[in-house]
């Protein structure tokens, strides 16, 4: 069974993937010279994690940038 789920749309159409605790999920969305990498987790908690990520893009020059680790604290989104 999915923990997690995503989707994308592009040109060809909208494609979804499924990840399980045990697998996670990991998306990378880039234009030439920017992009958004997003990883999804299940910490030693049992709790769900997402890290995001700006990255350079499909051109790959250069370090990405973390933008932080979150997760759901007390119903309220808290970086970690």
């Amino acid at each position: 069974m999915a923990r997690f789920y995503g989707d994308l749309q592009g040109n060809r159409g909208q494609a979804t993937r499924m990840g399980t605790a045990k697998s996670g999920m990991d998306g990378h969305i880039r234009g030439w010279n920017i992009g958004a990498r997003v990883w999804m987790r299940v910490n030693d908690a049992g709790e769900d994690e997402v890290t995001v990520d700006i990255t350079r893009g499909s051109n790959g020059a250069g370090q990405s940038r973390r933008i932080g680790t979150y997760k759901i604290v007390n119903g309220e989104i808290t970086k970690i």
